[in-house]
């Protein structure tokens, strides 16, 4: 059992929450992030302590009014694993998380802890029997893409992803998570499950992101992904 199965195995249901503005995490991608506040930087040395989780997840509009106590949230989140760590001499810390699974937070707990924590399902994706047309929107997103990307290390990297063995579901949302789309439309991929809904909902916004201009200008820059900071 890889480390993935193996965590998701044995989750208990419960997890450290982490709510950012500016960030949706998706299952199956990397990201780096910068710890400072105080009751995140406990959240950090609880999940080092133990099994390493956490989820990330959205906070919603007006989340300045209320951020050092308890802005609303999204209810789907990202549950992953802090893959590495280093604690800085000054308490904080750079981490490299990476995403596990997506989850829906169902009951958010008393706090025990400077930080929130919740109840929460894993979410599996939805495949649907109709292999031939996972394969369509896989080519369709590809003809989308790469021609866009010009000639370079990223598009010499997605032409080998659609070339490979990975899914379609795990394919949208390293796109999902890479592509410049606003938060609220990563939001909307993040709570899509059936991988075909995933899939097309990503093309229509990719094809009107396009339809602007040339909208991959920044992408060198998210391959790999900057230090996020809470």
């Amino acid at each position: 059992m890889d480390d993935l199965s193996l965590s998701l195995a044995n989750f208990e249901g419960v997890a450290k929450l982490f709510p950012l503005p500016n960030l949706v995490m998706f299952p199956n991608t990397v990201q780096h992030l910068h710890i400072f506040e105080p009751r995140y930087r406990q959240m950090t040395a609880d999940a080092l302590l133990g099994d390493r989780l956490i989820a990330l997840v959205l906070l919603k509009d007006d989340w300045e009014r209320d951020y050092d106590q308890n802005p609303a949230i999204h209810s789907m989140a990202c549950l992953g694993k802090i893959v590495a760590d280093k604690l800085l001499p000054d308490g904080r810390y750079n981490l490299i998380f990476q995403g596990y699974s997506r989850v829906r937070l169902i009951e958010e707990l008393p706090k025990t802890r400077l930080y929130r924590s919740a109840k929460c399902d894993l979410l599996p994706d939805k495949i649907p029997e109709d292999f031939d047309s996972l394969l369509k929107l896989r080519r369709k997103l590809a003809e989308l893409l790469l021609p866009n990307l010009g000639e370079g290390q990223i598009q010499r990297h997605l032409s080998e992803i659609f070339e490979s063995d990975m899914s379609l579901g795990v394919l949208c949302d390293v796109l999902s998570f890479a592509v410049p789309l606003p938060l609220k439309e990563k939001q909307s991929l993040l709570e899509i499950l059936p991988v075909e809904e995933r899939a097309q909902f990503l093309l229509e916004r990719l094809q009107k992101l396009l339809a602007t201009g040339p909208a991959f200008q920044g992408t060198k820059n998210i391959f790999p992904p900057p230090f996020s900071a809470n």
